[in-house]
């Protein structure tokens, strides 16, 4: 961990006294929710370092939070690390981290290491919870948040995807693309209660032969245009060039719900529109779980 407040690079200097001093006075910081947050390098290694050896060796000897309960301090531990990690913008990776820490406890621990998969997958969602925590009292909407995690365990990328879906869902486009796909998922989940789905591979290509209404051809182009253009842009973490992307689908997926029957006759017909709609449901997934997306 560098001086910049960034990951560490070559050339890293040895802490000198004052920051020494300084990981001594705020080895437990934050304290709470109105407490200073560590920002001196050796500060936030040592702090990090400390809180997650402590919620780690408490999940291996299953002594973690319940209810209201909770005399080791390990939410507020936790919640720390967000904090630091929000504040000084340190690229970590909570399922490394996680995992660096039940490591150190291999050894005169083995017997209870060997449940590490289980802390780890626990941790991450106890994490995953006190950054909801965490967002809400920012005023971030915990559906956001939800959806944003996406199989992600990076603190700084899942808030700047939270805020960019934010932005994206005030806008018209964002709204009316939402309940587009609240509706091709609807239709989707329906059929698959029918059964109708289990002949259907969904992953499937759709066929452009097939293609017959002018709506539909449209939303396949789109589509081709579009997905790849918001999985680039999340790639670099571009998430407002993501929204973007996406927004570009809005018009012709309001055009394909209104103007093509999707439950057509046809059976090939029909099951190339039922793609249509799991391409839509693909497409939205690389930027974000809309399914978690109240409204």
């Amino acid at each position: 961990y560098g001086t910049n407040g960034k990951n560490a690079g070559e050339g890293a200097r040895a802490p000198g006294d004052a920051s020494i001093a300084i990981a001594i006075e705020d080895h437990y910081r934050p304290l709470g929710p109105n407490d200073r947050v560590p920002t001196d390098p050796v500060a936030v290694c040592v702090a990090l370092a400390d809180k997650l050896d402590s919620l780690v060796g408490f999940w291996l000897i299953g002594e973690k939070p319940t209810g209201s309960s909770d005399a080791y301090g390990l939410r507020r531990a936790a919640l720390g690390v967000v904090a630091i990690l929000q504040t000084t913008g340190l690229r970590l990776p909570l399922s490394q981290a996680i995992d660096a820490a039940i490591n150190t406890f291999k050894g005169s621990h083995e017997a209870l290491v060997g449940a590490g998969i289980n802390v780890l997958i626990d941790l991450q969602e106890f994490f995953a919870d006190r950054l909801e925590v965490q967002l809400r009292s920012q005023g971030r909407r915990h559906d956001l948040v939800e959806a944003a995690l996406n199989d992600d365990d990076d603190l700084v990328r899942i808030v700047a995807r939270v805020e960019a879906l934010e932005a994206f869902l005030k806008t018209e486009d964002g709204r009316n693309l939402l309940a587009g796909y609240k509706r091709a998922a609807n239709i989707l989940a329906a059929e698959d209660k029918k059964g109708a789905l289990k002949d259907i591979d969904l992953a499937a290509p759709v066929d452009a032969k097939l293609l017959k209404e002018p709506a539909e051809k449209a939303l396949h182009a789109a589509l081709e245009k579009a997905t790849p253009a918001a999985k680039a842009a999340v790639e670099k973490e571009d998430f407002a060039a993501a929204m973007s992307a996406l927004a570009g689908l809005r018009a012709p997926v309001d055009a394909f719900m209104t103007d093509v029957l999707v439950n057509a006759p046809e059976p090939d017909l029909r099951r190339n529109r039922l793609l249509l709609l799991s391409r839509i449901r693909e497409g939205l997934a690389a930027v974000a779980d809309f399914s978690k997306i109240e409204g």
